[in-house]
């Protein structure tokens, strides 16, 4: 927090200080860290910063409204918590905290398979959606028992991440040799499959000597059909950044798209998701909805997503922020920020509906260019449970 900052935060940036006073210096890189030289983690924020905004003026904006559908479920804002693990390392009650955040502002939150809580008792507290997102792991009956159990907790949708075939090069987690402390588990999974978590090694991360060992780098196309035949969940892909891929995956009647780059975690150079979606959504073609993720930090960001094709965008870095700061309460406040911001600038760009937010609104010719054709006021995509099979 700067020095002229009193009191409450005031920009969701202003909650990353505050978190960092209150975390171990490992952790806090954990949750910072990107991959190499983290390029592609500034390439995020960068993307943003580059796009500007031109303005209509004499639009009637006396009442703006961000409430929205996301797979079909009402939201007041195109907003979700993107998946990540360990919640706990953040605030005592970890996911738990998360999900009554995220429901009060009726808004979805991807579970991560290495929640620090159960499915169970995440489920019990959650008052709006809740997604759970897989790693393909080597033991398939541990992926089908772990997709059963959150179905049968309530979950609404399974969201595969798909461009982990193993962890990125994250060198702050190995400088710090980032390992579990020992009361923060993951209890959704049996302790053969969380093994090397609490075992710490000089100059190597924890969670990438488990990954190596668990998670199965020869997922392909083709294992679509076992996950979606042990299911009744729609399934969402997160972490396409090409067109190709996105064509393909549409084609093959996924639900959704997320637009990731794993925060920068993954492929130390891979483009930032804004420059990637134009392509991804013309690539649809409203077949399914396209999400983003990654570098979002304000409602300006948000607004710059959506016209460019977005219907929805999930936060991240910035909720564990919340979290370590202040608990479930600054969680909640930063959600509560990004959607007040959100509604300032379609006020301020003369947008009163997400409808009007169309890629003419970015003075950046790349993303007018590519975004246009694929994004029309009224999405083809329909939202409803019957139209999205």
């Amino acid at each position: 927090m700067t020095a002229t900052t009193v009191g409450r935060p005031l920009t969701i940036e202003e909650y990353a200080p505050l978190a960092r006073a209150r975390l171990p210096e490992a952790t806090w890189h954990y949750f910072e860290g990107g991959a190499g030289t983290e390029s592609t983690v500034e390439a995020n924020r960068s993307a943003f910063r580059r796009v500007r905004i031109r303005p209509r003026v004499l639009s009637d904006v006396s009442h703006c409204d961000t409430s929205t559908t996301i797979l079909g479920e009402p939201a007041s804002a195109p907003l979700g918590v993107a998946p990540m693990a360990y919640h706990e390392l953040a605030c005592e009650e970890g996911e738990v905290a998360t999900v009554r955040a995220a429901g009060e502002l009726r808004v979805p939150t991807v579970v991560g398979i290495f929640a620090s809580r159960s499915f169970e008792r995440i489920a019990e507290h959650a008052t709006g959606p809740v997604w759970l997102q897989l790693y393909w792991l080597h033991r398939r009956d541990v992926l089908e028992r772990v997709v059963r159990r959150a179905e049968d907790a309530g979950f609404r949708a399974l969201v595969l991440t798909v461009d982990t075939p193993r962890l990125g090069r994250r060198l702050r987690e190995a400088r710090h040799g980032f390992h579990l402390p020992p009361h923060i588990t993951a209890p959704n999974l049996d302790g053969e499959v969380t093994g090397f978590l609490h075992e710490h090694e000089d100059g190597s991360s924890a969670l990438s000597r488990h990954a190596d060992a668990f998670i199965d780098p020869s997922l392909n196309w083709s294992d679509l059909d076992w996950l979606r035949s042990r299911t009744r969940l729609p399934l969402v892909l997160k972490g396409v950044l090409s067109a190709a891929d996105a064509a393909r995956a549409a084609d093959l009647g996924v639900d959704a798209l997320i637009v990731s780059n794993h925060g920068g975690r993954q492929l130390d150079g891979a483009s930032a998701t804004l420059d990637a979606l134009p392509d991804v959504v013309r690539a649809v073609a409203g077949r399914c909805p396209v999400f983003l993720d990654g570098g979002v930090r304000g409602g300006t960001d948000v607004l710059k997503a959506l016209a460019a094709g977005a219907r929805a965008v999930f936060v991240g870095r910035p909720v564990l922020w919340g979290l370590a700061a202040a608990g479930e309460a600054g969680a909640r406040d930063v959600l509560t920020l990004l959607r007040d911001e959100l509604e300032d600038a379609m006020a301020l760009a003369g947008c009163p509906s997400l409808d009007s937010l169309t890629p003419d609104l970015l003075d950046r010719p790349d993303l007018l260019d590519r975004g246009a054709a694929a994004v029309a006021p009224a999405a083809p995509y329909d939202e409803s449970p019957e139209g999205r099979r």
